[in-house]
């Protein structure tokens, strides 16, 4: 692992909050997970990369952008791991650099395939659009 994503991990584990080293691996985050068969890194995995300090390919990952943010994972967790809130944090590192917070109409069709699901669009677009 490089200084950098060390420090990156570094900075969205403490932007989402989640104590990472509480998960205990047991899949239970993404076994109730709707979007589960549209993702590559899958929640319980997503968890792992970030303890581990493998943020740059979370970054490149289509899960980012394919997790509902409907928090199932959060509330399925037995050990209060929040897996959402990590995904939210490393699209956060994602977007910031591109457009100042912000998630612009114009960009939408580039992020966009006939797999992601309405429900996507329009949570992105409450929370990227103030």
């Amino acid at each position: 692992m490089h200084a950098d994503e060390r420090k990156e991990a570094e900075t969205i584990i403490r932007a989402s909050g989640v104590n990472v080293r509480k998960c205990m691996k047991c899949g239970k985050c993404s076994a109730t997970c709707p979007n589960f068969d549209e993702m590559d890194i899958h929640p319980h995995r997503f968890v792992s990369m970030v303890e581990e300090g493998d943020i740059f390919a979370l970054m490149q990952s289509k899960s980012l952008w394919r997790c509902l943010s409907c928090f199932a994972c959060v509330e399925r967790c037995p050990r209060g791991v929040e897996p959402a809130n990590l995904i939210e944090a490393v699209r956060l590192e994602v977007i910031r650099p591109l457009a100042g917070n912000r998630l612009r109409p114009e960009a939408i069709p580039a992020l966009l395939d006939e797999k992601i699901p309405q429900q996507l669009i329009v949570s992105a677009f409450r929370k990227y659009s103030k």
